[in-house]
């Protein structure tokens, strides 16, 4: 299969996962934009396609990013949009739903890891 291929029907599963509802969640994370030093931030929402998370920093669409939850590696993803310091990325690889359940099983809406 292409690359192309797989980029097209990544783009399509995605905007059927965008119909989901997403979580509304609040987990201390690490945004690194490319070319860029990552910074502090708080995750708001995610599904298994994306998530948003504070920026305060303007980050155009198509940038890449990196987002390191904590306990797990960094997922790679695209940004969306930007509007009054949150940005919406899409991940460039669906998040895993075994991994995606466990982030939400972790983690209550205040930001606290139960696990610590």
């Amino acid at each position: 299969m292409t690359t192309q291929g797989s980029q097209d029907r990544y783009a399509i599963a995605a905007q059927e996962d965008r119909s989901a509802p997403r979580t509304k969640i609040t987990i201390p994370a690490q945004l690194r934009p490319s070319g860029s030093k990552g910074y502090q931030t708080v995750v708001k929402d995610l599904s298994l396609s994306g998530f948003s998370a504070m920026a305060i920093n303007r980050l155009h669409p198509g940038t890449l990013c990196w987002l390191t939850l904590p306990g797990l590696q960094s997922m790679q993803a695209q940004v969306v949009w930007w509007e009054n310091g949150l940005v919406g990325c899409a991940f460039n690889e669906l998040l895993s739903p075994i991994i995606h359940d466990n982030v939400l099983a972790r983690w209550r809406g205040d930001g606290t890891y139960p696990g610590a």
